[in-house]
């Protein structure tokens, strides 16, 4: 759709350098935005264009600089100087991102985002534009096919799948009238999705995020005989059968997502339905959508889908075999969609990903009105724009701009990003999209608080003393990198423009970036982050098992988390020694298996330990017939920490929840359980309008490694 710019705002009174060329204080202004995103790890993509955007107006200006007759010599080349400060920024920061290189390349706007940027940066510095430049059409968009053409070969179509298409060859048309024009918005020509995430970033307007439900009912009409909803799950019910039909089911693990979202599902005749589930949880889900709606049937996919019902009425599959099964489950006439723990899809890039976005919107392309959830307790991980993925499977917006019914909400508000009271308005309007989010402490006023206790271990074995010298020999390696790069900025007259005795916090960051950068690249190899801290795990082992066996004779049922096989093999053979009967939850087992390990631990009396992946057992699985836990090793996001606890601390608890988190003192581990309680900001802001300070938002790895090289170079002053 064509958008025309309207008139160009006032320009404040400038410098009359800057009346030679306006637009360059303009670039100088957005490149220095771009740098301080990058030097807080959170360059998403509106901030990728903008970066593409200043790339080529700085040639287009060099080259309109270089040819202005008018200019004298020492104008010219203050100008061309200018430019070349905001090149070097641009290099700098794609130093720091190599992702970003690439688009130092780019010849022109080729996006209707990007023009729109170029466009309105130009006017802004009072340019003239000609007709052709002042109306951007948007791209058409392009039906993209469900299946690639790479996993064409792969594509399965269970017998049974054929046997339903064979009963019922034609879907029932949707006669639903579809709007045909789309009329012109006051917000038509205004970049939107950095306004939308930056609402979300800074708590604007306060309050948590959750969209206006409706009262509880007076009666229940909608448990099964033998159950009772709660009250907070009744409210969300109630929004679905008023009408509502897309959600962001973003309530604190343990309240109930995946009852919410069958009983949901049942109450919109959303049939057949299809859920996407991590592989642990998938028999949970066949067993709450039998407990919540015993007048359905669901199915769960297995392999090549072999045994499947395909006649069934909610189908149940796995991210890491959806791949083959999307040919069929295209075609088969979906009418709701569920991606449980939606904070999977947030990488646009990752197959995973791709799949769940081409299955919704195939979905919304043959259904006018389909039922569409995200549910995560965690939609977080690092970065606001982790929302983009969800909000683009829910049909919100396109990545680009927002979707036509989130147009409308924003245009409505009268505002425009220019103005403060904007953003406030814009987080309600993307809330009242059906963002729900409640805490337990709002919602479930019997459900006991929780405790993270940490107890430091000292490593002092010869394992241990061999992991504190690994990491100094890591910082001092770190830091003879650091010097180096002083000494070449050393200035010609021999000054360093790092006064003595303080650290320049740039090259720092840029240091235990590229130290992380190549530690990914080594994967095992040499002494790296990712080695120490896995050193560290097999170092705790002993000790955290030794703690579980003590506490377990204490409180009786005990859940033991640890990252590494090797370190849960450890735990296994101690517990064996100790005479503690204990199950296993891991990544490698089977469903059954698995869920068999989940029922013997809150059932039988006998099983006194569950020892598991932090990785495998972390979501999906109801652990709450104990109440302590024990983290033998650190995640690396505090959103995986979270979920661990939250297997315990769940509905149905009653007693206070207590983790315990072994740490090895004196090693990196005691500032990365550090930087995993910084993270717990992000989530506060975003989604509960928490006051939060400000806090880092590099990756833990990197600020890490930067706390490391601190340490080098601080002690190596001291002495």
């Amino acid at each position: 759709m064509p958008t025309t710019a309207t008139a160009a705002p006032r320009r404040k009174k400038t410098s009359r350098r800057d009346e030679e060329a306006p637009l360059i204080p303009i670039l100088a202004r957005k490149v220095r935005e771009i740098e301080a995103k990058a030097q807080r790890g959170k360059l998403g993509p509106t901030n990728r264009v903008k970066f593409q955007v200043i790339a080529f107006l700085v040639r287009e200006e060099r080259a309109r600089v270089k040819t202005d007759a008018e200019l004298t010599d020492a104008a010219r080349a203050e100008l061309l100087k200018r430019l070349d400060g905001v090149a070097t920024i641009l290099a700098k920061t794609a130093a720091r991102d190599t992702s970003l290189i690439q688009l130092l390349e780019a010849d022109q706007a080729t996006s209707p985002v990007a023009k729109r940027m170029r466009r309105d940066w130009l006017l802004e510095s009072g340019a003239e534009l000609a007709p052709e430049e002042l109306v951007i059409t948007d791209i058409a968009p392009v039906q993209t096919t469900v299946v690639p053409a790479a996993l064409a070969e792969r594509q399965v179509v269970p017998p049974s799948v054929e046997s339903r298409q064979l009963a019922n060859p034609f879907l029932a048309p949707d006669l639903t009238p579809r709007a045909t024009t789309q009329p012109r918005r006051r917000l038509d020509g205004w970049e939107l999705m950095g306004p939308l995430y930056k609402s979300f970033e800074t708590g604007a307007g306060g309050g948590a995020a959750t969209m206006e439900l409706p009262p509880t009912p007076e009666y229940d009409h909608i448990s099964p005989k033998g159950l009772e909803v709660m009250a907070h799950q009744a409210r969300f019910v109630e929004a679905v059968r008023a009408g509502h039909r897309s959600f962001l089911l973003a309530d604190e693990p343990g309240l109930g997502k995946t009852a919410q979202s069958a009983i949901a599902a049942s109450v919109a005749d959303a049939y057949p339905l299809l859920a996407v589930v991590p592989n642990v949880v998938k028999m949970n889900w066949a067993r709450e959508v039998q407990r919540w709606t015993p007048q359905r049937r669901a199915t769960v996919i297995q392999g090549d889908g072999a045994d499947i019902d395909a006649f069934a009425d909610v189908f149940i599959v796995n991210y890491e075999i959806l791949d083959r099964h999307l040919s069929w489950l295209s075609s088969i006439g979906l009418k709701g969609m569920v991606v449980d723990e939606a904070h999977f899809i947030k990488n646009l890039s990752s197959q995973r990903s791709q799949n769940v976005l081409a299955l919704a919107s195939r979905i919304r392309e043959r259904t006018s009105n389909p039922l569409m959830m995200a549910l995560t307790g965690t939609p977080l991980i690092n970065d606001v724009e982790d929302f983009d993925a969800i909000w683009r499977f829910l049909g919100w917006t396109n990545g680009e701009k927002p979707g036509l019914q989130l147009m409308d909400k924003l245009d409505a508000t009268g505002l425009t990003p220019a103005d403060k009271g904007f953003y406030p308005e814009a987080r309600d309007a993307v809330i009242s999209m059906g963002i729900v989010r409640r805490k337990k402490k709002d919602v479930a006023a019997d459900l006991p608080d929780k405790l993270v206790a940490d107890l430091p271990v000292q490593l002092d074995d010869e394992f241990g003393r061999s992991i504190r010298q690994a990491e100094r020999e890591l910082g001092e390696r770190m830091a003879a990198k650091y010097r180096r790069i002083v000494e070449a900025r050393t200035g010609a007259a021999g000054t360093s423009r790092v006064p003595a005795g303080e650290i320049d916090e740039d090259i720092v960051r840029l240091v235990a970036h590229n130290e992380l950068e190549e530690s990914k690249a080594a994967g095992t190899g040499g002494d790296n982050v990712f080695t120490m801290v896995r050193r560290i795990g097999q170092a705790k082992a002993q000790l955290a098992a030794d703690y579980a066996a003590q506490l377990q004779r204490s409180v009786d049922k005990v859940v033991f988390f640890a990252k590494h096989i090797d370190v849960m093999d450890q735990a296994e053979a101690h517990f064996a020694a100790s005479g503690i009967k204990a199950v296993s939850i891991r990544g490698d087992q089977s469903t059954p298996a698995r869920q068999q390990a989940i029922d013997a631990f809150n059932t039988d009396p006998e099983v006194g330990i569950a020892v598991c992946s932090l990785t495998a057992a972390g979501v999906g699985v109801n652990l709450q017939a104990a109440s302590n836990v024990v983290l033998a090793e650190l995640s690396w996001t505090a959103a995986e920490q979270t979920q661990a606890i939250d297997r315990v601390h769940r509905i149905g608890q009653d007693e206070p929840v207590t983790a315990w988190r072994i740490i090895a003192a004196h090693t990196i581990d005691t500032k990365i359980a550090e930087l995993i309680d910084r993270k717990q900001g992000l989530a506060g802001r975003a989604l509960d309008g928490e006051a939060m300070e400000d806090g880092s938002t590099e990756s833990v790895q990197e600020a890490a490694l930067m706390h490391l090289l601190r340490e080098a170079l601080t002690g190596a002053a001291g002495s």
